[in-house]
């Protein structure tokens, strides 16, 4: 097998684990369709069937119950909102349960329009994506409760670093506070309450994240990114929790922990549920009505004696998988920005094009250069491929006389195809290793530009606005779009230096392969058409590189047979 071939494995295996994701995506779309559960439920203690208001248990251990179910709740999707603003959010607070329904960001703009903020959060007809939180116990206030606050709009005010928002229960003596500080995609959000009655009262508090399984806005189903719960614990490491296995009834994760994280991810951006301490906490992802899906944990209050107060505060982080801020944040909360299997080469590389980046302070710049650093860097196997290739180029024309010689005869055209490759001093498989061992960083490379939020709508230059995007030059240049997809300068130029590269090579003597690495080029720029701009300029800085160091060591070898030739 030589290196064409190789490559043509590549793209081949490439595109069926595309064509797999979409296949996937569409599946679970059909089987999202059909759920039917209890939508926004309460989560009871240790169960698995969502219920609406639990009711407490007398036990000690709040994590080692379970509640009886009460009348399934509603999620509603309409009521009074506190609006809020600070230095980087717009967000609204349902004065039903105190949820968090609405969550845009000042600093990164609309993935459809750059020119309207990025909506993480949202409670519509269309998309449902919010936060809500709550306590578990008799009478005590969760996601359904009534609440009351100060004033309807709430501002950080210039200087301030902390804005804080206090939510009444009505009914009951508890309270639910929202902590906003400046600079942070932090919110720290917490629940107070007072026992008013004769007895001691046992609680415990739940905190979750409550979702569809849409993809998020602009994102496709050909490029193959993440969308659904995943859980960190010490032990058992980040997991995924993909929407068919909870239809499934699946659970991959440990259900109790006393550390961990669990969240929701969806390209580019996150939101997580952090718990403090090392404290014992209760995971769970469950299905709901209407398409809905639920991530969240449940953490002990503890009892609470007649006339005490108790509290309860968890941290949510709901902003961009910026990987050197998450890690600071919790143990491993970088995963959730997943490279996959090749995780450990995509994080020396991500490093190495963020130190280019901080000098030259364009990522389109950066993928140029760390493309040259990757080239120098595989030079000697590169070199190694090439010299094979420009070698049996050299051999071409007497391969096409042994193929007119022999005919038909493969077995005896084989036998003399050997025997040149041993006269000429060629490995027919020289070509091949190179290439196999440079495959693992392309692919890493691959996710790292894919998956990094610093990537999106980050401008290179001239018409490449956003090297997160697909280029759209001749959309935007003419104003139409062919059937809805993209059409960009950059995939043809790849294309142009692919058709190059194949000119600087030997012909296949097989007529087929002759023929479909003809097609390749075309094939590969409308292939490369819905990829992003950032990726396809790598392919296209990685081919010139090819094409000068191709052609460099063919002029060598064609100058030394010159020589030979005189001498």
């Amino acid at each position: 097998m030589d290196s064409r071939r190789l490559i043509l494995f590549f793209v081949f295996t490439m595109s069926v684990f595309l064509l797999y994701e979409g296949w996937q995506r569409d599946q679970l779309a059909t089987k999202t369709a059909a759920v039917a559960p209890a939508p926004g439920a309460v989560p009871t203690q240790s169960g698995s069937t969502p219920a609406a208001v639990p009711v407490p248990a007398a036990a000690p251990a709040p994590l080692a119950v379970t509640a009886p179910v009460a009348p399934a709740a509603v999620l509603t999707r309409d009521g009074k909102t506190i609006k809020v603003e600070t230095d980087l959010y717009f967000a609204e607070i349902s004065a039903t349960g105190g949820d968090l329904v609405s969550l845009r960001f000042k600093k990164h703009g609309g993935t459809l329009d750059p020119k309207k903020n990025f909506v993480l959060f949202n409670r519509d007809t269309d998309h449902m994506y919010v936060a809500q939180s709550g306590l578990i116990g008799a009478g005590l206030p969760n996601h359904q409760t009534a609440y009351v606050a100060k004033a309807e709009e709430y501002k950080l005010a210039d200087g301030a670093d902390l804005l804080e928002i206090r939510l009444e229960a009505t009914g009951v003596k508890s309270a639910k506070t929202y902590r906003f500080q400046r600079n942070s995609y932090v919110i720290d959000i917490a629940h107070e309450l007072t026992n008013t009655g004769t007895a001691p009262l046992e609680a415990s508090g739940y905190f979750q994240l409550v979702r569809d399984s849409k993809l998020p806005e602009g994102d496709s189903s050909m490029v193959p990114t993440y969308t659904g719960p995943a859980v960190y614990t010490d032990k058992e490491k980040f997991q995924k929790v993909a929407f068919g296995d909870i239809d499934k009834g699946k659970a991959p994760y440990p259900k109790n922990s006393n550390d961990g994280w669990i969240g929701m991810l969806q390209h580019y951006f996150l939101g997580a549920w952090l718990p403090k301490g090392n404290t014992s906490r209760e995971f769970y992802t469950r299905q709901l009505q209407q398409g809905l899906y639920a991530a969240g944990v449940i953490l002990p209050v503890g009892s609470i004696a007649p006339g005490a107060s108790a509290s309860i505060s968890v941290p949510l982080y709901a902003g961009p998988q910026e990987q050197h801020k998450l890690a600071a944040l919790a143990p491993g909360l970088d995963l959730a920005v997943d490279y996959g299997w090749l995780t450990v080469i995509a994080v020396p590389l991500f490093w190495v094009l963020q130190w280019i980046h901080g000098m030259v302070d364009n990522w389109g710049v950066a993928i140029i250069l760390l493309t040259v650093l990757i080239k120098l860097l595989f030079y000697p196997l590169s070199e190694a491929s090439y010299r094979s290739m420009a070698k049996m180029r050299v051999v071409a024309p007497k391969m096409q006389r042994l193929k007119e010689q022999y005919g038909e005869d493969r077995q005896r055209m084989q036998q003399a195809m050997m025997e040149l490759y041993k006269t000429e001093k060629i490995n027919p498989l020289g070509g091949c290793l190179p290439i196999v061992v440079q495959i693992p960083v392309f692919i890493a490379l691959y996710w790292v530009l894919l998956g990094s939020v610093e990537m999106r709508q980050a401008p290179f230059a001239l018409w490449v606005t956003d090297l997160s995007a697909p280029d759209r030059f001749f959309n935007e240049l003419f104003n139409f779009s062919f059937f809805g997809y993209p059409i960009g300068l950059l995939p043809i130029m790849m294309g142009a230096t692919m058709i190059i590269q194949t000119r600087l090579n030997p012909e296949p003597p097989d007529p087929v392969q002759a023929k479909v690495m003809k097609i390749m080029p075309v094939a590969f720029s409308i292939f490369f058409f819905v990829f992003p701009a950032g990726l396809v300029l790598y392919w296209l800085v990685n081919n010139v590189l090819s094409i000068a160091q191709q052609w460099h060591i063919n002029r060598l070898l064609d100058g030394g047979k010159a020589a030979a030739h005189k001498s």
